[in-house]
């Protein structure tokens, strides 16, 4: 099975999480605004992660997920880590769906930055869609 692992993280909160699920599943964790995060080739699995800035998730993620080909994306896996609340997931999970992508209903969140014990549970997390 093949992944691929985006995410957008401002604080770096949602990128140790994102390089916690890369580990997991052999494949390098990528920016979403980096220049090699388009999927260019299928994936079974696509772990995409960002948080909640001020109500919505950011414009680089709400962009990504927009240029997202259905074709080439399996299924899709949201986690996210913020302050704020887990709305996050669900504004994920819908821009997701809005390009016709199935997305998992289990999601992955953590309140404010990983520890060590959240960081094995997100790679434990990672292991269950692989």
């Amino acid at each position: 099975m093949n992944a691929a692992v985006r995410y957008y993280s401002r604080s770096g909160n949602t990128k140790a999480m994102a390089e916690a699920i890369a580990k997991a599943a052999g494949v390098p964790a990528v920016s979403v605004d980096a220049g090699n995060a388009a999927i260019s080739e299928p994936v079974d699995v696509l772990f995409v992660g960002g948080a909640l800035y001020a109500y919505g998730i950011d414009t680089h993620l709400k962009d990504y997920l927009k240029m997202l080909d259905k074709s080439k994306v399996k299924k899709a896996v949201v986690f996210s880590s913020t302050w704020i609340s887990k709305h996050s997931i669900a504004l994920i999970k819908s821009g997701l769906k809005e390009q016709g992508i199935d997305v998992a209903e289990e999601a992955l969140y953590v309140r404010g930055k990983p520890g060590a014990e959240q960081l094995k549970d997100a790679e434990a997390f990672a292991v269950k869609f692989l």
